[in-house]
């Protein structure tokens, strides 16, 4: 079973293109391009699915035309609009923590404050603003987090922990 922490977000997909099945597709992440992994994940029904790629191409520096295996319908790959796109991490050539290639790696991670006093566990990551923002839960619900390279102290990718200098007040907030 694919769980969350094994895949990393890399795009959507938008609506079919044709009627042959093929799906425009938005990826901030080229992984699909770059390594040899044959299949896409995509969240259907709360369920992370695998599907094989039969063929892509590129259109532009952040949008492909993708063929699934299986879907060579127009009302097939309808069912695939606006749908998250995942990338196995196990794929990966590089580690994105290192490097900070992508910050949906650090979803799953525990966070914890300077004093190592733990604050929640990061269950998403929002990119849909100017700054990057770790989803965390905290106490009964939520709170947002700035994922910047300037605050976090520490990361411990065995422990899966996260240690960051809080702006103060933050929490509050």
């Amino acid at each position: 079973m694919i769980v969350r922490e094994d895949v990393i977000k890399i795009g959507h997909f938008n609506k079919p293109h044709g009627i042959k099945g093929e799906l425009s597709f938005a990826f901030t992440d080229d992984s699909f391009d770059e390594n040899e992994c044959p299949f896409l994940i995509c969240e259907l029904d709360g369920i992370f699915v695998p599907f094989r790629m039969e063929e892509y191409r590129l259109k532009s520096a952040a949008a492909a035309l993708v063929k699934l295996k299986g879907i060579d319908t127009d009302e097939k790959a309808k069912m695939f609009s606006n749908t998250e796109v995942y990338f196995p991490r196990q794929y990966l050539k590089s580690n994105p923590a290192s490097d900070f290639d992508t910050w949906d790696y650090f979803t799953g991670f525990t966070l914890q404050d300077a004093d190592t006093n733990t604050i929640g566990r990061i269950i998403d990551v929002d990119e849909t603003t100017l700054n990057v923002l770790f989803v965390v839960e905290y106490q009964s619900g939520e709170v947002l987090i700035p994922a910047s390279g300037e605050i976090i102290l520490e990361i411990n990718e065995k422990q899966k922990i996260v240690r960051m200098e809080l702006p103060e007040g933050l929490l509050e907030l």
